[in-house]
């Protein structure tokens, strides 16, 4: 393999379960490469801080995704951030990847590309994003000093970035569509305490409302169907995540929510492929248990390089 775009491995993301993946790979002297639509690190890079990584007791996401980058820079993983990807066929013995800067050939491919917020689906959510319409409490939490905002969901993430946002609104509404939250008991009990932040249980959002920035929602009790405005400046929903697995409709398995189903090894339907972090089935969206994937997924890619015979790319 003597192109500078061919690999034993490539990997299409780098974030925590790319990254892990890469340094797994290389030390087992595969000749790896990285692909990334962005900068590496993925989705934790935008996280204020983390609680619950072994070994930090709490840690800016940036500053850990800093240490997975540098800790894979000491193996020669060649990094491609910012590839548009255009194609991946998975199915070839020798697998393609076509950005917009030519060729990339592997014999193994492994999937991080992760997942993405989903989106409320309602009227108004699409036509004010970036003005009023948020994905990420820390990118954009600062531009609602002394503001009213909203966010949606329940879950872990929708409520510790209800409590950063108070560092900067002067009032957090929480909406929930149930009557008690989801996250984690600790989140939870800090949440409580936080006086600025203020819930909305059984509820969903219907619209949203403004003129050339967001100035309302229309929420709806889903028990007593009674419908109001709430009047906000801003609205951030975390309701969940949606695989980035379009590339791949069609080579591979997945559920019927987009996920790519994989089996103890993390290979997916086709061998040589495997799918790792948030883009797979898991029971558990984690930093950790992408970082353990990708440790999976390198070694039994590795294990299946062994297995083919010589081919001339």
């Amino acid at each position: 393999m003597a192109d500078d775009k061919t690999f034993d491995i490539i990997i299409l993301g780098g974030g925590p379960a790319g990254l892990s993946a890469a340094i797994y790979a290389a030390r087992s002297a595969a000749k790896t490469a990285i692909i990334d639509i962005s900068m590496l690190g993925g989705q934790p890079s935008n996280y204020l801080e983390l609680e619950n990584y072994p070994g930090f007791a709490k840690i800016g996401g940036y500053d850990l995704m800093e240490k997975f980058e540098e800790h894979a820079d000491m193996f020669g993983i060649q990094k491609f951030p910012m590839e548009e990807i255009q194609s991946v066929d998975l199915t070839s013995e020798i697998k393609t990847v076509t950005t917009l800067n030519g060729e990339f050939k592997a014999k193994s491919i492994i999937i991080a590309t992760g997942a993405q917020s989903k989106k409320l689906g309602v009227e108004g959510e699409k036509e004010y994003v970036g003005r009023g319409v948020s994905y990420c409490a820390v990118c954009d939490g600062a531009f609602y000093k002394d503001k009213v905002v909203a966010v949606v969901g329940g879950g872990n993430a929708a409520v510790e970035e209800a409590g950063y946002l108070t560092k900067f609104a002067s009032k957090v509404y929480l909406i929930h569509r149930r009557d008690e939250l989801r996250a984690d008991k600790i989140v939870q009990e800090r949440a409580f305490k936080n006086e600025k932040l203020e819930f909305i249980y059984d509820t969903v959002v219907n619209r949203i409302n403004g003129e050339d920035l967001v100035k309302s929602a229309t929420i709806e009790n889903v028990k007593t169907h009674e419908v109001k405005d709430l009047a906000i400046d801003g609205i951030f929903p975390y309701i969940g995540f949606e695989p980035n697995a379009d590339l791949f409709t069609g080579q591979v398995k997945q559920d019927k929510n987009g996920f790519i189903i994989v089996d103890e090894a993390m290979q997916t339907s086709v061998k040589g492929v495997y799918a790792i972090g948030d883009v797979r089935v898991t029971p558990l969206r984690q930093v950790i248990t992408a970082a353990a994937d990708g440790a999976v997924a390198a070694v039994y890619a590795g294990r299946y390089i062994e297995t083919l015979e010589p081919v001339s790319v």
